[in-house]
């Protein structure tokens, strides 16, 4: 099979150890998909979930929706968990995000709250899931670290950062907060930077 002159060249760049400049048309398809990408961060918990909607923009990221899946106390678990997966779903399917980030495993005091976190934690990962999202987790401290500058920041602080990043006219709700800043946190991660270094589910 014959190969054209330039397609030689780049062979013989190749084998002197030079790298292909990248196609201006895909770098510019890539950073416009970037640019335009819609990120859902979720906050999970039995009684108030947290999520957040973001654009990525330049110079900044826009807030599309924000919100708490709000369950009573009187209700019983199942009919928790089938309200999460069930907003989620509406929500995933209105705004149609291509990547999710949730708040990563923490360490409790008490088994029972851990797993209460961890049911309501999966009811909103597999109505992710079903929608074919990428997922990413991120630790909490990771998370305050990257939007406060500390680790062990409160919620109210994370919501007035939160709010100021986005331009928001109000203050959001401490588990939108918390959802939009995971989703904020993903969309300023760095590779080199382990501080947001993401795992992926």
């Amino acid at each position: 099979m014959g190969i054209s002159d330039k397609q030689f060249e780049q062979l013989q760049q190749r084998a002197a150890g030079k790298k292909r400049a990248a196609d201006p048309a895909l770098t510019d398809s890539a950073s416009s998909k970037r640019a335009s990408e819609t990120l859902l961060g979720i906050d999970p918990s039995l009684r108030g979930t947290g999520f957040g909607f973001i654009k990525t923009a330049s110079p900044q990221c826009v807030a599309i929706a924000h919100g708490t899946i709000k369950c009573p106390p009187s209700w019983e678990k199942s009919r928790c968990l089938a309200l999460i997966a069930k907003t989620l779903r509406d929500q995933i399917a209105e705004h149609k995000p291509t990547v999710c980030v949730i708040e990563g495993l923490f360490y409790a005091q008490n088994l029972k709250t851990a797993l209460t976190m961890g049911e309501a934690r999966g009811a909103a990962l597999a109505a992710v899931a079903e929608a074919g999202l990428e997922i990413f987790e991120i630790a909490p401290r990771k998370v305050k670290q990257a939007i406060v500058g500390y680790g062990g920041a409160q919620k109210d602080a994370v919501a007035r950062m939160v709010q100021r990043m986005l331009g928001l006219d109000e203050q959001p709700e401490p588990d939108a907060a918390d959802a939009l800043a995971l989703a904020l946190t993903h969309a300023h991660s760095n590779p080199r930077n382990p501080l947001t270094t993401l795992k992926k589910v």
